[in-house]
């Protein structure tokens, strides 16, 4: 009997041995656990904490970016000349492009890898001479702005071309913080609604290019407005286009409706209502040929500016640009 109850004092030591054996490693292996998650925990924390120092502090060798922001209808058709324009100047430019919902650029839409998948994808749709154009340029200096190293915003359409390399025209960009914005007091023309008034009083009403080039403080400006654009959306509506433009019946009375083009006054107008028409250079880098006296073709008169066709595209051409831009 005896030896049976020491046999069993025995087996229960035993177990409580091994029990404390595996509670200890059990508390051990935990420890190490805890301290190898701290551990990476930690880890990640500092790499986020340094990722988005990178995001505040410009890294050294990063260059100031020009932003190209395209307004396009679809595809890009002179998206070889600009291919030609980008290439080696990778890290100096970023390219946004806003063309009709849904539309997407991809192999099959671009031969050019600088504007592959580069549509933004919250796109509207826009009419000539409606708000929803400015609205376009909005969306597209929205996307813009969240990279912290484009520094100027250059609007282009999708029939424009770069007249010089990519090194001067970046570098003349860069030479000066101010925007570029062709800008003019425009009190008597007869496109100010007066139903703007007081928010958008006439003293502040301006006219000018829509092909402007932005620094970041300007374009913040026009990203944050929540004053100007509601009243160009009510008040500022281009009136019915001309015979040979004629989207729509023209109104019996005609010559009744208030013709505003929202993209000729609005960022010049918003800045004006900021009090930094002073931080301005007033004048476009883009040209564009408005004088159509000369032409024959019905094709190319009304409300928009000439378009070159192939056979127009010659070195004299481009020369007598250069020589006009240089005189202005």
């Amino acid at each position: 009997m005896k030896k049976k109850v020491s046999q069993q004092k025995l087996l229960y030591r035993w177990k409580r041995k091994v029990y404390a054996t595996l509670m200890f490693a059990f508390c051990l292996g935990t420890f190490v656990f805890i301290q190898a998650r701290f551990a990476f925990i930690q880890a990640r924390f500092n790499g986020i904490t340094a990722s988005l120092d990178s995001l505040k502090k410009p890294r050294l060798d990063q260059k100031p970016q020009i932003a190209f922001l395209f307004i396009a209808r679809n595809r890009l058709p002179l998206e070889f000349v600009w291919d030609a324009f980008f290439q080696g100047e990778d890290g100096k430019f970023s390219i946004y492009v806003h063309s009709r919902p849904g539309f997407v650029l991809s192999e099959a839409t671009t031969r050019s890898k600088f504007f592959l998948d580069r549509q933004v994808n919250d796109s509207i749709q826009v009419d000539w001479g409606e708000s929803t154009m400015i609205e376009a340029e909005r969306v597209l200096l929205r996307h813009a702005l969240r990279d912290p190293f484009n520094h100027r915003f250059v609007f282009l359409s999708d029939s424009c071309i770069p007249l010089y390399s990519f090194s001067y025209t970046y570098n003349y960009i860069m030479s000066t913080p101010t925007s570029f914005v062709d800008s003019f007091a425009d009190t008597k023309d007869s496109r100010y609604n007066p139903r703007m008034n007081p928010i958008i009083p006439v003293h502040n009403w301006r006219k000018g290019s829509q092909w402007v080039v932005l620094n970041r403080k300007h374009a913040e400006i026009v990203v944050n407005d929540t004053s100007v654009f509601p009243m160009f959306q009510q008040h500022c509506r281009r009136k019915s286009l001309p015979e040979f433009w004629r989207d729509r019946p023209v109104p019996a009375e005609g010559w009744k409706e208030h013709n505003c083009i929202p993209d000729e006054h609005y960022v010049q107008t918003l800045l004006s209502q900021k009090g930094v028409d002073s931080e301005l250079t007033r004048r476009s880098l883009t040209h564009s040929a408005w004088d159509l006296s000369s032409s024959k073709s019905n094709e190319r008169r009304g409300w928009h500016p000439m378009t070159y066709k192939f056979s127009d595209a010659t070195p004299d051409l481009i020369q007598s640009i250069k020589v006009h831009i240089r005189k202005t």
